[in-house]
């Protein structure tokens, strides 16, 4: 069964606001698919619009390759997860996953055989008498999970369903919800600001900004090959050097930074001689020392240790640089006011246009 999603030239305005701007996107049937970014960016709208609360105001959804307008949410395929979850506490854990099929009116006997079917999914077997109440935080993320499969979705839809968990918690139920989808094969949305949940769980992840879609791709390419300073800055951690384009070769620019000196990095976009730029370098692919192919003369102001790693802050005149290093790296004068050569490898680093302020 096709489940695919494609947001074909969808819009969606509130009055003179637009909060999704202009945006072709399909998402593959059975694919772990995320939508990343800050608080406001477009991510709910755009899932309330595949679910049908909201109509886009141009352009067109398509499940399955059927367009989805005027069509209602209760006659979609689809189903949502909240942010809160929104399971009824005075009902028991079976009751709860059995309504949508009530509604619909199916029979109590298959009702009861798929309530305990998507409870052994979500390995809660035997807990179909509990109430609500009775259940610890990550219990109840998997009864709302069996809930809205029970009325055999195409396509799920999860708004931030694991905000509320503490940390520990919302890694374990990261892998349990990658496994219940690797299970089913249903296609998965999945809405967060967290991006270690996305790059995580999904296939595909796709990041935005001011309603705006920044890039579509693989965890493993959103990461290492960013395509705009928004999601170099926002996916990851990143350190970032300005200055003014000096030359252009085959997929590589150098910048001249003025005191600092001069650097080479990949260049992913076309970028001209003369423009101002930024060149990104990611904290991990820092190394203390020389024998990279640059080099940057800092002075260490901090050092955090965070159990595995270690954080090195430092300053080369006035540019801010963090060095991430493994925690048996550590010296005994790894101290504030040390001076410390830094050096990257020009593979590690990726330069695009616009000031660093500007990101």
């Amino acid at each position: 069964m096709d489940s695919s999603v494609h947001l074909d030239n969808v819009v969606m305005r509130f009055g003179d606001f637009t909060a999704v701007q202009q945006m072709d996107l399909k998402i593959e049937s059975g694919e772990f698919f995320s939508f990343l970014g800050p608080s406001g960016c477009g991510k709910t709208t755009i899932l309330n619009m595949v679910s049908g609360f909201l109509e886009p105001s141009e352009g067109v959804v398509r499940i399955g390759g059927q367009d989805m307008k005027g069509v209602p949410a209760n006659k979609r395929p689809t189903s949502m997860i909240f942010q809160n979850l929104a399971l009824f506490p005075l009902m028991s854990v079976a009751e709860n996953i059995e309504f949508g099929l009530e509604v619909r009116g199916v029979s109590r006997a298959e009702r009861k055989k798929v309530s305990d079917r998507l409870l052994e999914l979500v390995a809660l077997e035997g807990s179909g008498n509990k109430k609500v109440s009775e259940l610890s935080g990550g219990q109840k993320q998997r009864i709302a999970i069996a809930r809205a499969l029970a009325v055999e979705p195409q396509v799920l839809l999860l708004d931030e369903p694991l905000s509320a968990l503490d940390l520990k918690l919302r890694q374990h139920m990261r892998t349990e919800l990658k496994e219940i989808q690797r299970k089913t094969g249903i296609t998965f949305i999945y809405i967060t600001h967290d991006q270690g949940e996305a790059l995580t769980m999904s296939d595909r992840v796709a990041v935005m900004s001011a309603g705006k879609l920044q890039q579509v791709a693989d965890p493993i390419s959103l990461y290492q090959s960013p395509h705009t300073p928004f999601v170099a800055s926002f996916v990851g951690e990143n350190n970032t050097i300005s200055g003014k384009v000096i030359e252009c070769r085959a997929g590589e620019a150098v910048i001249d930074a003025g005191l600092l000196g001069q650097f080479a990095g990949r260049v992913l976009n076309p970028i001209e001689v003369g423009t101002q730029a930024t060149l990104f370098i990611r904290p991990e692919s820092l190394q203390l020392g020389q024998g990279a192919d640059f080099e940057l003369v800092t002075t260490l102001s901090e050092v955090n240790f965070e159990g595995s790693y270690l954080t090195l802050s430092s300053q080369a005149g006035e540019t801010p640089l963090n060095i991430q290093l493994r925690a048996n790296q550590y010296q005994e004068d790894m101290v504030a006011g040390r001076h410390q050569i830094l050096s990257f490898r020009a593979q590690d680093a990726i330069i695009m246009a616009g000031e660093a302020d500007d990101v």
